[in-house]
């Protein structure tokens, strides 16, 4: 299995975070894909195979860290690519709630 769980939504509470600009402030690391829980059930297959997909967005993926556990909350896209190329880490910007 790819990740930790797949899951609808997001059962942590809002953190006021909406643009990039305001995530820019979240120092990125590496997470392992198998620690992730999605928020998102289906992935939008144009920006799984779009090669721009991070041209007018952040480089790095969304995660939020709620009671211990890691929700990626966006970059899917890229959590999939980054598995179907064998790598089981990511670069994420990861919010502590």
């Amino acid at each position: 299995m790819i990740f930790k769980a797949v899951g609808e939504g997001r059962p942590y509470p809002d953190h006021g975070l909406t643009t990039p600009a305001q995530w820019a402030d979240v120092p990125p690391r590496q997470v392992r894909l198998d620690e992730l829980v999605t928020t998102k059930r289906t992935l939008d297959l144009d920006a799984l195979l779009a090669e721009d997909s991070t041209f007018y967005g952040d480089l790095f993926a969304h995660v939020v860290e709620y009671k211990g556990i890691l929700y990626l909350e966006d970059g899917l896209h890229r959590a999939v690519r980054a598995a179907l190329h064998q790598r089981g880490l990511l670069h994420a910007r990861v919010l502590v709630l």
